[in-house]
């Protein structure tokens, strides 16, 4: 069999790694890409190249993914470095993200849409605010699967109770936060222990390598078992003499099936009609799926345009103006009460204005603080959002994709908070507010 034909018959996988500052996330990603043969030669060159230059008699593999200047010369990663890879059993999508406290933005950038994040965390300092912060990020954008990796075990002996303890307080505390699974695995990334070959040092541990988890983890949201969402993105009219009356609505399934004959309505408009047929790369089909790119064809002509929702009938979402959501303030200027926005959902751009902040999450001990009036860059909080149309969302737990939007400035486009629809965490405790304000202008 071909390696084409192999690679197209393998699943995708988006992961993120995230950590503390000098925990080891760019070695790791850089370990995982060297022994797993996924470096070319001339960028293996390039790393020994640079890392001779600075004296350092190994090549220094975190190289590999930290691209910018700035990032070479502090030895940090400052933004999201994004590699593709692939084994013969998945392909992979990895987003290295930054560990210091003023780069949490770009964390939550780079998870956003990972199905499994790698949070490490140094055998020598063990669990610290930050990767409690990361755990909480994690569980915040509901990414399915969490694997704790205890770095530098090289430095504490490989001693099976240095990372007992550690998987111990860590699992505790991402249990509180609802996360739904925790694989511990003790490792040393510049040693290459258990990241792509099982360690001489450590037979006490039986479980798997990085890589044969990340091989092997099962990929359990599958999107195409979801509420069926299709975001119209154009609308086609071809009139010409071949297609005189052929009108379709094209754009990419966000979640679930659709199916040829399957009873839809189109949002938020209310319009209800069947699925005529199905245009997929340019042939008909009975049967779609997320996240192919389509042109569902409706058995009536209805006023469809750019950002409208085509959704099955039995299992349409609620419209609603008023929007409550967990967001994540990603600009240097502050969100405040009072703002007025755009906001994007899907394809669909509307004016909205920010109602209330309820609460700021202080996110090593999850406490709130209640009404802070403002969310400055890194903050992550709880908004009311009244927006001018009514909107087709999705609770975020119930699909990451129709569940979420991003709140832009209007004056010169600026994104300023990404915004997940719905409760924070898995087991929320409710913010309570009791100053409600009606005084709407639209």
């Amino acid at each position: 069999m071909s390696t084409t034909t192999e690679l197209s018959e393998t699943t995708l996988l988006r992961f993120a790694t995230a950590g503390s500052v000098d925990d080891g996330k760019s070695t790791l990603v850089g370990r995982l890409l060297h022994d797993s043969k996924s470096v070319l030669a001339d960028q293996l060159e390039a790393v020994e190249r640079a890392s001779a230059s600075r004296g350092q008699e190994a090549p220094d593999l975190a190289l590999l993914t930290d691209g910018l200047r700035a990032e070479r010369e502090q030895g940090i990663t400052i933004d999201v470095a994004y590699r593709y890879f692939a084994t013969p059993r998945r392909r992979f999508i990895l987003a290295d993200t930054p560990g210091h406290v003023q780069y949490t933005r770009n964390m939550v950038t780079g998870a956003s849409t990972a199905e499994l994040t790698v949070i490490l965390v140094d055998a020598r300092n063990g669990v610290v605010e930050q990767t409690r912060r990361h755990a909480a990020i994690a569980a915040l954008l509901r990414v399915p699967h969490v694997v704790l990796a205890v770095n530098k075990m090289d430095l504490v002996g490989y001693e099976e109770r240095v990372f007992a303890a550690i998987a111990e307080e860590f699992t505790a505390y991402a249990t509180e936060l609802g996360v739904p699974e925790v694989t511990a695995i003790p490792i040393s990334a510049l040693a290459g222990d258990n990241v792509v070959e099982p360690s001489a040092h450590m037979d006490w541990y039986g479980g798997p390598t990085v890589l044969e988890h990340l091989e092997t983890v099962p990929v359990s949201h599958d999107l195409a078992h979801c509420h069926a969402r299709l975001p119209v993105q154009y609308v086609i009219r071809p009139q010409t003499a071949e297609l005189p009356d052929y009108r379709g609505y094209a754009g990419q399934i966000a979640a679930g099936t659709f199916r040829v004959g399957d009873p839809v309505t189109v949002l938020p408009s209310g319009r209800t009609t069947t699925l005529a047929g199905i245009d997929l790369l340019g042939k008909p089909v009975d049967v779609a799926w997320t996240p192919q790119s389509v042109t569902l064809l409706l058995e009536d002509d209805i006023d469809i345009s750019r950002g409208d929702l085509i959704v099955p009938s039995k299992d349409a979402p609620a419209t609603t103006q008023d929007i409550e959501a967990t967001v994540c303030h990603v600009a240097d200027a502050p969100l405040t009460v009072g703002h007025r926005v755009l906001l994007k959902h899907g394809t669909r751009t509307v004016k909205a204005i920010v109602k209330d902040i309820p609460s700021r999450l202080t996110l090593d001990d999850l406490s709130l603080h209640p009404h802070p009036g403002q969310l400055v860059a890194n903050d992550i909080g709880r908004v009311k959002i009244r927006t001018a149309e009514a909107l087709p969302v999705d609770s975020y737990a119930d699909s990451r994709r129709t569940g979420s939007f991003i709140l832009i400035d209007p004056a010169d486009g600026t994104t300023l908070t990404a915004g997940m629809v719905g409760e924070s965490f898995a087991s929320p405790e409710p913010v309570k507010d009791e100053a409600e304000d009606d005084g709407w202008d639209f």
